[in-house]
């Protein structure tokens, strides 16, 4: 393996799907996912021995941002409903930014941080 690119998260997560493929085919018995999984362990073959370093490097870095954003949609929702248990996050009519306030102080006025402009919510 000298000289040649290695295995990198892509191809991790390439292996990942191949299996999938594959043991989603034993299933179905129609020879329909072998195709397509013995075509992605070739890519992922040809990425491992590949001696173009940047190439397969700037296909890491693409695949790590993609695999960013989805994962980080994920994060941030989570975060949302853990919490939504102690408090109530109300939008902002004017700016649209979202403001987090405490739950159980009655009828309260919000003043937005971001454009100063105040509602009155229920928490």
């Amino acid at each position: 393996m000298s000289g040649r690119y290695g295995t990198d998260q892509l191809n991790r997560f390439i292996l990942i799907v191949v299996m999938a493929f594959l043991i989603l085919d034993l299933f179905v018995r129609k020879n329909i996912l072998l195709l397509p999984g013995l075509f992605l362990l070739g890519v992922c073959y040809f990425r491992m021995f590949s001696r173009n370093y940047s190439a397969r490097y700037s296909e890491n870095q693409k695949y790590l941002e993609l695999k960013g954003k989805v994962t980080g949609k994920f994060k941030k929702e989570k975060y949302m409903m853990s919490q939504r248990k102690d408090f109530h996050i109300y939008t902002c009519p004017s700016c649209q930014q979202k403001i987090r306030v405490p739950r159980g102080k009655g009828k309260i006025c919000v003043t937005c941080p971001k454009c100063h402009a105040e509602f009155q919510k229920k928490s």
